[in-house]
């Protein structure tokens, strides 16, 4: 009797584990595929920055360099010193606001999951009304030039996109998933709102901590537009704009000389600088992707699912 009923018993673990071994064959195979499909680009990029100018225009972008040539980034550090005071601005006004905003982002969304606030929904309220309806660009530049002024200041380039309500939505449902025993239990001992946040929503927030601070930190580290409105001064310019600047430089060049009759010299690195500017904006944020990679997923999962 105990022969018979084995031999199904054997059978059934033999075909789950076969089931088993199929779909992590097809899932790796699947994945395999998609970060090829997804690495592509960012390698086409690379070998395009590396081509000859000429070689592009004639050839088109190339998954392999043929003609092997470091012009575009010979164009791009031309200027050394300018190109370092970029990046030391765009370092800094990243680092400074994603502290301060990832900080002023988790206090604000404690406080909007704390369930004996009873000033939360009015609260939430006057936050997702700025989702909805906006002064205009008009009454945002006076304010900040006018009022504030914050013109050709690093402020400018941090204040502005310190806080994002949806952000702060991400992080309150990350926040109201914690068990309320745990800030019951440390008010029993004698703990402040503040410690209790720093010493314990703090550390138990650290998935969506981290996703949030990676896209605070995108944001900062992107951005050109504030630049374009607010900064005047080169000292003062961060890498996105002083890109923007140094390309449409070499666009203007470029058309002056075909408005003017003179022959537009194709070994003039129009596309290849192009690409080389994409590696040298995307290149320290791509570094340290890997480092939070762990904690973005759960961190945006559960704040998004958790209402």
């Amino acid at each position: 009797m105990s022969t018979t009923a084995k031999i199904p018993t054997t059978k059934v673990r033999k075909r789950v584990n076969t089931d088993r071994l199929l779909l992590s064959v097809i899932g790796y195979v699947s994945l395999t595929l998609l970060a090829i499909f997804c690495i592509f680009p960012f390698i086409l990029v690379v070998s395009s920055s590396l081509s000859e100018e000429s070689t592009i225009i004639e050839k088109g972008f190339q998954l392999i360099p043929t003609d092997f040539s470091t012009d575009a980034y010979s164009l791009l550090f031309k200027y050394p010193a300018d190109m370092l005071r970029a990046y030391g601005v765009t370092i800094s006004v990243t680092l400074i606001g994603t502290l301060f905003g990832l900080f002023l982002t988790s206090m604000t969304a404690y406080v909007l999951s704390r369930r004996d606030f009873k000033w939360r929904g009015r609260f939430s309220f006057f936050f997702f009304f700025t989702t909805l309806f906006s002064g205009g660009l008009v009454p945002w530049y006076l304010m900040i030039v006018n009022y504030l002024h914050l013109k050709d200041t690093l402020l400018v380039l941090i204040l502005p996109m310190m806080m994002n309500v949806f952000y702060i939505i991400v992080m309150k449902s990350f926040m109201s998933s914690i068990p309320d025993a745990i800030t019951e239990s440390a008010k029993i001992d004698g703990a402040g709102d503040f410690r209790i946040f720093m010493q314990l929503i703090v550390p138990l927030s650290k998935p969506a901590l981290a996703t949030i601070g990676l896209f605070i930190a995108l944001a900062y580290w992107n951005d050109w537009y504030n630049a374009l409105l607010f900064i005047s001064k080169s000292e003062l310019m961060p890498l996105q704009y002083y890109l923007y600047k140094m390309l449409g430089n070499m666009d203007g060049m470029r058309k002056a000389m075909m408005a003017s009759g003179a022959v537009v010299n194709s070994d003039l690195p129009t596309e290849s600088l192009k690409m080389a500017m994409t590696i040298v904006a995307t290149g320290p944020i791509l570094l340290a992707y890997p480092f939070i990679q762990k904690y973005f997923v759960q961190g945006l999962t559960v704040g998004a699912v958790k209402g």
